[in-house]
């Protein structure tokens, strides 16, 4: 009888219905509103914009997917990763080239979903997400570093007290979210005492009034094409790729699945709605979503849109409030968003020890290339590529070439080899080596009926066997070959190399 909540867990239509369940998208949504306030100022300033092109590109993402996105639950907003693809547009260019580069970049994102990108993610390991979940850990504990360096000594005890109220109640109570508890329990502090310590407003100006509608004012030429298509190209890769990887994340949070090429379309949708109202676009939030889906219990696309609401209203109708707030309730949020992210069994002694070395090595690479860069999408795709070496390697060494013996046909001796194995370029490129050309009859039989060919290299080394027996005068046929690989051949043999 349990199974059909889990089914309607997710239902807009349920949790309206359901005080209990609307109670935590709503309370989740204002504290990821909260927790995206110094994040989306911060962003801003890593691209070179003014802070509201960040807190804009938050409302407009965030409410455009809750509708129009294929993951429930997930926060995309302006995103770290994003300003430093777009930081370079708006130092050369200015700000109008910016946003037209995140509308193109949105268009991108739709035509790759729609001609089948997501279908990539199958090609992603779990190594890799495994070392993609470690370093935004690892990230997200780095960017409050900085929040705890040269600031007055009142944060540490504040911080400190923000970890026991996100760690401790929970154990008590999950009626209201413990960020929220420390959020508002250490801004009330300050407010009180007069207590002088670091703030949101410090981090930027926050915006006074609503976006508005606009078209960028930049030349509808070539030119311009030219000007903002790489870097278009960059941000709909590194926010499909990340948005992706995080969609398949909270499904495994979850135990749900979510529609990987309607989230990239919706994206890219969003994107282009961020670009026409002057944000400086974005792509999904882990440590936001984190907040709210694993902190926070949201599972519906109510929170999602809250949170995008509770940001305009509370940057634009509370922003004497929110300046206030203390980072140190922000950073002892993040701090436990980011010990909850980690994978503490994939680190484990017990586990590492049971690993093999490539899995291990493919997860180190991904955490190691994202923590040195600070970019997501680079770690994954070296770890990716480690991943693919690996593999390889690792099936290269299955093929073998075994004589099986010698045969008497129409009174001439055979000689009779069997190939066992997956042949690909790794496996096959040594094959050649493996005959004795000089010492075999006349009469050689190559029995595949125990591999398989794969690509045209394995085709170009077999040509290449037949061709050397064939200058020593002798014969060599290929037999046993299954269906598809008979096909293979056939259409290759013969055709992979040319006079010179």
């Amino acid at each position: 009888m349990e199974s059909t909540p889990r089914r309607d867990e997710g239902s807009v239509a349920t949790a309206l219905r359901d005080p209990r369940r609307l109670r935590v998208e709503v309370l989740a949504g204002l504290v990821v509103a909260l927790a995206l306030i110094p994040e989306a100022i911060s962003f801003s300033i890593i691209a070179g914009v003014d802070p509201r092109l960040g807190l804009f590109a938050s409302f407009t993402m965030a409410v455009t997917l809750a509708f129009v996105g294929g993951r429930r639950a997930m926060i995309s907003a302006a995103t770290g990763a994003v300003a430093l693809v777009v930081a370079p547009v708006v130092a050369e260019h200015g700000v109008e080239y910016l946003i037209a580069t995140v509308i193109l970049a949105g268009v991108l994102q739709v035509l790759l979903s729609l001609a089948g990108v997501a279908k990539l993610m199958r090609f992603i390991p779990r190594s890799v997400m495994l070392g993609f979940v470690n370093s935004l850990a690892i990230l997200i504990f780095v960017a409050q570093i900085p929040h705890l360096l040269g600031v007055p000594w009142l944060v540490y005890p504040m911080v400190a007290a923000g970890l026991l109220i996100v760690w401790l109640l929970p154990k008590v109570t999950t009626v209201v979210p413990a960020p929220l508890v420390a959020i508002v329990v250490l801004t009330a502090v300050t407010l009180l005492f007069a207590v002088d310590v670091p703030s949101v407003g410090d981090q930027g100006e926050l915006p006074a009034s609503l976006p508005s509608l606009l078209v960028p004012d930049v030349p509808f030429t070539l030119d311009t094409l030219r000007i903002i298509g790489p870097y278009a190209l960059a941000m709909a890769l590194v926010g499909l790729l990340e948005s992706l990887l995080t969609a398949k994340l909270v499904d495994d949070i979850t135990d749900s699945h979510s529609d990987k090429t309607r989230e990239g379309w919706g994206q890219g949708v969003a994107n282009i709605v961020t670009g026409f109202f002057g944000g400086m676009g974005g792509c999904a939030m882990i440590g936001q979503t984190m907040i709210n889906v694993k902190v926070s219990g949201a599972r519906t696309r109510i929170s999602t849109f809250l949170a995008g609401v509770f940001l305009l209203l509370l940057v634009v109708g509370l922003g004497e409030l929110v300046a206030r707030i203390p980072m140190a309730a922000l950073v002892a949020v993040m701090i436990m968003v980011s010990v909850g992210t980690l994978d503490w069994h994939s680190i484990a002694p017990a586990t590492l020890r049971r690993m093999p070395v490539a899995e291990t090595t493919v997860m180190l690479v991904t955490v190691a290339v994202t923590v040195l860069t600070g970019n997501l999408a680079l770690g994954v795709i070296c770890g990716v590529l480690t991943a693919m070496v690996a593999f390889a390697h690792r099936v290269a060494r299955f093929a073998e070439v075994v004589a099986v013996g010698e045969s008497d046909d129409d009174g001439g001796a055979t000689r009779v080899y069997q190939v066992r194995g997956e042949l690909f370029f790794a496996s096959s490129n040594d094959l050649v080596y493996q005959f004795d050309y000089v010492g075999d009859p006349d009469e050689v039989v190559i029995d595949l009926s125990r591999a398989h060919i794969w690509d045209a290299s394995t085709v170009a080394t077999l040509d290449a066997i037949t061709t050397k027996y064939a200058t020593r005068g002798k014969t060599a046929r290929i037999v046993g070959l299954d269906p598809a690989s008979t096909a293979r051949h056939e259409r290759l043999s013969g055709h992979l190399t040319g006079a010179h």
